[in-house]
């Protein structure tokens, strides 16, 4: 996979007819005296504090594109109307209610009130990261002549069939909602080649493919703590980590399905949890007799990359993950990682992991495997994987698909958000 945006079809030129493309957007200062950078303003729902890979993917991005010369704006739900400059540029909360049965999950549901922001924000750029609740603002961007692009941050019909839809039913409901989100927008971006294939299924070609990235200076496999490791795990322990939102479309009772096929077979083994969600209370008190330790939501980024580091396998049992960062972050910290067959991860963790059907007894083979490597091989395999998928890389391959122009070396290593 490389830096460079591809496109499928009609990706490949400007936005929207008479929309500036990345050369002359840097040719000359728009009238309002902002600067040659765009003003790139995303949307997002479905991010909360303890929320993991998309709540990253904003923050790096967002930081990237400020480096770059442009200067992003965020918007994204809370309690209550904030503004504020931040690392990732300024973000703007607008209230948003919450979503039952979601662990603090909000939704921007105003329209009136985010129309109305957008038109006083008068973005050069629209980048939206829900196709579901947000999708009407690719007519917004279409009548304000705003180039918009739609981020793909999972596949519709595997979020659908975790959600107990039966497969025909979910792919024929996902590509209904496809063929809307591929007309809304000018580019719907895909993080890989199998979130893609929904898209490409039903002929859309406004397709374009950028990968995200890890943080490979905050990660890295010299956080290994061995008094870390001591507290969660005896001498002659595997230690198992899972760093995920324990909710339904995560399937985080697999990893607990693992764990204990793994000590049925004789395997001395530990699990230890980080993340937080609506399914935690029934995961607790499920694994009350097994040796399970649940962490929560880590705020401190260094104790979580510490956490990955110490692990002997990353454990990402999510089948509709259309990238993965959690699992990518421990691999950069040195940790193997078996993936989900049904997933995107298999392209993202290529040989350095393994993967594995969705059971319990499926993924404990694969745990395994990858134990029955050495373990320096194991861990120096799953770092130079990890080294394939830098932030600058995510950053650029993102303003390509903008037409954003480049205009500044973008930083490496500015940290990695906590799932």
């Amino acid at each position: 996979m490389n830096g460079r945006a591809r496109g499928s079809g009609g990706g490949a030129g400007p936005l929207l007819p008479g929309a500036p493309t990345g050369t002359q957007a840097a040719g000359a200062s728009p009238p309002d005296g902002r600067g040659a950078g765009l003003r790139i303003v995303r949307l997002a729902n479905f991010v909360a504090p303890a929320s993991g890979g998309l709540r990253t993917a904003l923050r790096e991005l967002g930081k990237g594109y400020a480096t770059a010369g442009h200067e992003p704006v965020l918007v994204v739900p809370g309690e209550r109307h904030t503004d504020e400059e931040t690392e990732q540029g300024r973000v703007v909360t607008l209230p948003g209610p919450l979503l039952p049965g979601t662990g603090g999950y909000r939704v921007l549901t105003d329209r009136r009130r985010v129309a109305g922001l957008l038109q006083s924000l008068a973005p050069d750029r629209l980048e939206v990261s829900d196709r579901t609740t947000l999708r009407w603002t690719g007519r917004w961007a279409r009548r304000a002549r705003v180039p918009a692009v739609m981020v793909s941050h999972e596949t519709a019909d595997g979020v659908l069939r975790t959600w107990g839809l039966p497969e025909g039913p979910a792919r024929r409901a996902a590509d209904a909602l496809n063929v809307r989100t591929a007309h809304s927008y000018a580019r719907v971006v895909c993080t890989t080649e199998f979130a893609e294939r929904e898209f490409l299924r039903i002929g859309a070609r406004n397709v374009v493919r950028a990968p995200l990235g890890v943080d490979l200076a905050g990660r890295h496999p010299a956080l290994r703590d061995a008094g870390l490791r001591a507290r969660h795990a005896r001498v002659g322990d595997a230690l198992l980590v899972m760093c995920s939102r324990l909710s339904v479309e995560k399937r985080p009772g697999t990893a607990l399905d693992a764990l204990e096929a793994l000590l049925r077979r004789g395997r001395r083994a530990v699990l230890v949890v980080a993340g937080d969600g609506p399914l935690r209370g029934r995961l607790e008190q499920r694994a009350h007799r097994l040796p399970v330790t649940f962490l929560g939501h880590l705020d401190d980024r260094a104790a979580l990359g510490a956490l990955q580091a110490s692990a002997d396998v990353c454990l990402a049992p999510g089948p509709a993950e259309t990238f993965g960062l959690a699992a990518l972050e421990a691999m950069a910290c040195g940790t193997p990682v078996v993936a989900s067959a049904s997933s995107a991860l298999p392209e993202v963790v290529g040989a350095a992991g393994a993967t594995a059907s969705d059971s319990g007894e499926a993924f404990a083979d694969a745990v395994e495997l990858l134990l029955g490597r050495p373990e320096h091989e194991r861990r120096e395999a799953a770092r130079a994987r990890a080294e394939l998928f830098g932030w600058r890389t995510a950053v650029d391959a993102f303003l390509t698909v903008h037409d954003a122009p480049v205009r500044l070396p973008v930083r490496e290593g500015a940290g990695e958000g906590v799932r």
